[in-house]
């Protein structure tokens, strides 16, 4: 089988981004992890396929897999290249597009500067939900790792993430704390753990360790989860800019039930065939 993809970044956390409206496209756990391998395949963080809508008030449907083969609900910057891409396939026109997900509808708007702002959704706080094993919701929770007790965040994007609060993010555990985070007992299924420097309350630092992943360049829900984290403590603004490895975001979120908002690029790098 002959499959055709595009190669795509939103701030370098990068994807193979699949038409799965206009070629038939069936894979399985090991062709993901074949096309993610960066030595023996194309090399991403994730795949995206673009599917038809499952529902009437959505234009497409969005899925995600992880460079281990695992299929997630939800992925930011995946989401900002999501809408490029098929904006730039002549699959949509309209300035807004709404996009069925595994974990709901989002609505993708294009900015004039070419930039993609992103309707994340209002976040997930109740534990249940999360999912989170704790007794009641709290703005911060104390989680024992190892020997160690650490005071994090737990919120949902649609999909679980732990939010530290560190000195320096460039001096961050992220390789040796990142794993024993995302594969906590108290996450069910997994989390991302987000490492959070804040400057000032308009702008923190954040390196993200990505469940089925590892450290990317940037996390599209990562940014929303830490700044909602950061507003519920009383520690940040309702607008604050995000520095990833691999640049900036733009976060906005009101409080309550309103939604998480997210502004940023998405860059094609290059098409391409792949045989399977």
């Amino acid at each position: 089988m002959i499959m055709e993809f595009t190669k795509m970044h939103g701030l370098g956390n990068d994807f193979v981004v699949i038409d799965a409206i206009r070629q038939r496209v069936e894979l399985d756990e090991e062709q993901y992890r074949f096309l993610a391998d960066r030595r023996r395949g194309i090399g991403c963080d994730q795949i995206l396929l673009v599917e038809p809508p499952r529902s009437s008030d959505t234009e497409f449907f969005y899925r995600i897999f992880n460079a281990d083969g695992s299929e997630v609900e939800q992925c930011g910057n995946g989401a900002r290249c999501f809408a490029r891409f098929v904006r730039d396939k002549g699959l949509c026109s309209e300035e807004h597009v709404r996009v069925g997900t595994r974990s709901g509808s989002i609505i993708l708007t294009f900015q004039p500067n070419g930039d993609v702002r992103v309707n994340m959704g209002a976040p997930i706080l109740d534990p249940d939900r999360i999912p989170f094993r704790a007794d009641a919701r709290k703005t911060s929770y104390r989680l024992d790792v190892g020997n160690e007790t650490f005071e994090v965040g737990a919120v949902s994007m649609g999909n679980p993430h732990v939010v530290l609060r560190v000195e320096h993010c460039a001096t961050a555990p992220v390789e040796s704390l990142g794993p024993l985070l995302e594969s906590h007992p108290r996450f069910p299924y997994r989390a991302n753990a987000g490492f959070m420097q804040i400057v000032d309350p308009g702008h923190i630092r954040l390196r993200v360790y990505e469940r089925g992943v590892g450290e990317t360049q940037a996390c599209g829900t990562g940014a929303c989860a830490a700044v909602v984290t950061g507003i519920l403590q009383g520690r940040l603004n309702d607008r604050v800019v995000v520095s990833l490895p691999g640049g900036d975001l733009v976060i906005e979120w009101s409080g309550g039930q309103e939604p998480v908002w997210m502004s940023g690029p998405a860059t094609t790098v290059y098409e391409g065939k792949i045989e399977l």
